[in-house]
């Protein structure tokens, strides 16, 4: 429910996250005509019925581009100066940023089905410092092989750049771009020794991994 609500209340583009601008609950039920219900047990949103919920899904058409729009939802409000101005380490802060965790987990999912050029432009500048960025220890923190301590954040040999998120999202665009860039070394090991090359591959990104292969990512570790 917080979640939705922050996400409204993101302007696209905009460097300034205004909390001002967080809809209530109550504006949020009536504005949606009835057509949605709030759990106050469970802080979830769910539509009114299934019917609904399969009426849209079979009519995607009514939403344009929704996979790309929120991905420059989420990338706006990780760009922002509320978000990039906290520190790597997020356990203390994360209760008061409610749209941080999905944000950085879900962009790059979204992206991957959609990605305009305002998303690629928002990535491109959030992969600027993306190693000490607070989102990069909360996507990290969801794969479950890991044996390192994310919590770490302020140590000197962190290492996660744009390039291996990219990879690891699978994206190809962004992958291109970056490599494009000619300022990544697609064999860099990250702060686990992973390549890039292997995120593509931990997650199934054939496309990714023939790509990085072609250009020489195949030395792996």
């Amino acid at each position: 429910m917080r979640e939705l609500c922050h996400a409204l209340a993101v302007h696209v583009g905009h460097t300034k996250f205004n909390v001002d601008n967080i809809p209530s609950v109550t504006t949020l039920v009536v504005c949606c005509q009835g057509l949605i219900v709030v759990d106050q047990e469970t802080s979830t949103v769910r539509l009114i019925h299934s019917t609904l919920q399969r009426y849209l899904s079979s009519n995607p058409e009514i939403f344009g581009q929704p996979h790309a729009d929120m991905a420059e939802i989420c990338l706006t409000y990780l760009n922002s100066k509320h978000v990039s101005a906290m520190p790597a380490d997020t356990s203390s802060t994360v209760a008061d940023t409610s749209f941080l965790k999905y944000c950085s987990i879900y962009w790059g999912v979204h992206a991957k089905k959609g990605l305009s050029a305002h998303a690629k432009s928002l990535a491109l500048e959030l992969f600027r410092e993306y190693d000490t960025h607070p989102s990069t220890k909360l996507l990290l923190e969801q794969v479950q092989h890991l044996r390192w301590d994310i919590s770490r954040g302020s140590d000197e040999g962190f290492r996660f750049s744009g390039l291996h998120c990219a990879s690891f999202f699978g994206i190809v665009d962004l992958v291109a771009a970056l490599i494009g860039m000619e300022c990544y070394d697609i064999n860099e090991g990250d702060f686990a020794g992973h390549t890039p090359l292997i995120w593509a591959a931990y997650n199934g990104h054939g496309e990714v991994v023939k790509m990085l292969f072609d250009l020489g990512g195949g030395q792996t570790r």
